[in-house]
C-alpha cells in the first residue's frame, strides 16, 4: 500500500478538487480528508457514513461550584488568564470562581493545587470523526467543533484510520487531502508518508508558500512531487515554479490548464474526470500518471 499526500502551501490552490479527480482515476483507493479545521472532500464525493465516533484531544478543568470555597488559589496559579471571577447566583455579596473554556489549555495545574479538590478534569469533546464509503472508494474524515484545538491528533487518528482500512482490505493506495500550510496539522500528514504532492498555482503567494512547504518535507526527508494548477495563468512564473523545483530536487509531474470546469462540477457534487471530457482531464490524468510513476 502506497501513501499520497496531497498538500498546499495555501489555500485555494485547487488541492481537495484535484485529490477527487486523483481519486477517480485510482484503483477503489481509501481516502483520508486531513484537512480537520475545514473538511470539504465529501461535498464532492458525497460520503455515506458507516460509523461515527466522538474526537477528544485533551482534557478541561471545570468548577463545582458546590465545592468551592472561594480561595481563589486557582486563579494565582493559571498562567493563561483562564480563571474568572463570577457574582454567584445564590449570594449576591459572594464572589465564586469559574474557567473559561476557550482560554484554559488543559495543563491541570489548578486542578493540583486546589486545596477542596473542587475542579474537575475531564476530556471534553472537540469534535467528531467518520468511516464512511464513497462511490470511489472508503473514506475517513472528521469535523473539528469551533475554536477547538489539537486538530494535529485528530489528523493523526484520521491518517492511521484509514491506513488500518487500507491494509486490512489489501487496497493499493491511501490518498490523503491534507490541509494547506506547513503547521502542525501539515505536519501530522506528512510524516511517514510514501509521497508528498505540493499543489501550487503560478502567483507570488503560491511560489513563497511553495518554497516554505519545500523546506518543510525536506526537514522530515518526505519524497516531494509538485503539481502547477491554473499553470497558464502566469507563464513567466510557472517557468520560475519549474526552475525552483529542478533545484530543489522537487519534479514538477503535471500542469493543469486553468478551467472552471472544477467550479461546475463542485456545484454538481462532482469530480471534474466524472463531469467533463474535456481537455483539462487530460491535464489531470497526465498529472496522475506523473505521481504513480515518481512512486
Amino acid at each position: 500500500m502506497k501513501e499520497i499526500v496531497v498538500i498546499s502551501g495555501k489555500g485555494g490552490t485547487g488541492k481537495t478538487s484535484l485529490v477527487a479527480a486523483f481519486a477517480c482515476l485510482a484503483d477503489r483507493p481509501v481516502l483520508a480528508d486531513c484537512d480537520v479545521d475545514a473538511a470539504d472532500l465529501y461535498l464532492v464525493l458525497e460520503p455515506h457514513i458507516l460509523r461515527q465516533e466522538d474526537f477528544s484531544g485533551g482534557k478541561q478543568a471545570k468548577i463545582i461550584s458546590e465545592r468551592c470555597d472561594g480561595c481563589g488559589i486557582c486563579m494565582e496559579v493559571c498562567r493563561f488568564d483562564a480563571v474568572k471571577k463570577d457574582i454567584h447566583p445564590d449570594n449576591p455579596g459572594q464572589m465564586k470562581y469559574i474557567i473559561d473554556p476557550i482560554a484554559c489549555e488543559g495543563c491541570g495545574v489548578c486542578v493540583y493545587f486546589c486545596p477542596q479538590k473542587a475542579i474537575d478534569f475531564d476530556p471534553p469533546i472537540n469534535g467528531k470523526w467518520f468511516i464512511s464509503d464513497t462511490r470511489v472508494g472508503p473514506m475517513v474524515h472528521a469535523r473539528l467543533g469551533i475554536a477547538e484545538e489539537n486538530s494535529g491528533k485528530l489528523v493523526t487518528l484520521v491518517r492511521s484510520e484509514a491506513r488500518r482500512i487500507a491494509e486490512e482490505n489489501g487496497h493499493p493506495y491511501l490518498l490523503v487531502d491534507g490541509p494547506p500550510g506547513i503547521g502542525c496539522p501539515v505536519i501530522a500528514s506528512i510524516t511517514g508518508a510514501d509521497l508528498v504532492v505540493v499543489v501550487t498555482e503560478p502567483t507570488v503567494s503560491g511560489e513563497h508558500d511553495l518554497d516554505r512547504v519545500h523546506k518543510l518535507s525536506s526537514h522530515f526527508g518526505v519524497p516531494t512531487v509538485v503539481c502547477i494548477n491554473k499553470h497558464d495563468i502566469n507563464p513567466e512564473v510557472t517557468e520560475r515554479i519549474f526552475e525552483e523545483s529542478r533545484k530543489n530536487d522537487m519534479p514538477v509531474v503535471g500542469k493543469i490548464r486553468y478551467d472552471n470546469s472544477f467550479t461546475k462540477a463542485q456545484i454538481m457534487k462532482s469530480s471534474v474526470i466524472e463531469y467533463t471530457h474535456g481537455p483539462v482531464v487530460e491535464d489531470v490524468k497526465e498529472t496522475w500518471a506523473g505521481i504513480l510513476g515518481a512512486l
